[in-house]
């Protein structure tokens, strides 16, 4: 079991019930809708206290195994709740655009990285100020702005991440489809909008108030660092044969 347990309490707080108009329902969300009010659909808390828990105990063994985690969260409302606790973690994130092949196509990806570092490096150590002028560094400074305002959350993305997590699967569409095409779990917020089969670990939840979001994302944070806590107890735990400090034999005189 993951160390953090859901209270249903504080969902309902958040108006995690919440979810979108019946007429933009997704059939595939039937079994965690608990009934209708006023045209819109309200989402069975029970089942979400169930799915978070599953999904946070995942999250918790794969950051007990030393793996990446990678957040998403473009939308307005997910973008500061998703960059906070991907930071808090020292997990990887994208919270500006999704660029098509930003999993599945690490060569263009890394080299543009690979190119950011780069002018990082040679910023710092004064190559760039020592060779052009100061407008034109001026310029590559803009530049790597630039690029870290799209890039910067995956400068240490391992080319293979242990999961991903999603605030919103319909508007974060083609993130979920890279990670299916490369076998990555995914966990995700989804609303009565969304189809729940097409990710792995589903968390029925209203996906776009802002309590809501950020309920369920300090759980997976604080699932994540229970993990990351466990996985470098057990780095810094010695082997057994190095722990026992050799004996040595005494002889009587």
């Amino acid at each position: 079991m993951a160390s953090t347990e859901v209270d249903i309490k504080k969902l309902l707080e958040a108006g995690a019930h919440f979810g979108h108009k019946s007429s933009r329902w997704h059939p595939n969300m039937a079994p965690f809708i608990h009934s209708k009010r006023d045209g819109s659909h309200i989402i069975d808390l029970t089942k979400t206290v169930e799915h978070l828990e599953e999904a946070l105990d995942f999250l918790e063994q794969v950051a007990n195994e030393g793996k990446q985690v990678l957040f998403v969260g473009t939308k307005r409302q997910a973008h500061d709740i998703t960059k906070a606790a991907a930071e808090a973690t020292n997990m990887p994130y994208v919270v500006e655009r999704w660029l098509g092949g930003m999993m599945t196509n690490r060569t263009t990806i890394g080299g543009r990285i690979k190119h950011l570092k780069d002018l990082e490096e040679k910023m710092e150590n004064g190559q760039l100020a020592a060779k052009y002028s100061k407008l034109e560094v001026q310029r590559y400074q803009e530049e790597i702005d630039a690029m870290n305002h799209i890039y910067g959350g995956i400068k240490d993305m391992a080319v293979k991440v242990g999961a991903v997590y999603i605030t919103d699967i319909v508007h974060e569409a083609n993130a979920v489809r890279e990670a299916k095409k490369l076998g990555v779990p995914v966990v995700a917020i989804v609303d009565t909008n969304g189809d729940p089969t097409t990710v792995t670990y589903p968390i029925p939840c209203n996906d776009d108030a802002i309590k809501a979001l950020k309920l369920v994302t300090d759980y997976v944070q604080a699932a994540i660092e229970s993990g990351k806590a466990k996985h470098a107890k057990k780095a810094d735990k010695p082997d057994k044969g190095e722990s026992e400090a050799p004996k040595t034999e005494t002889t009587e005189k």
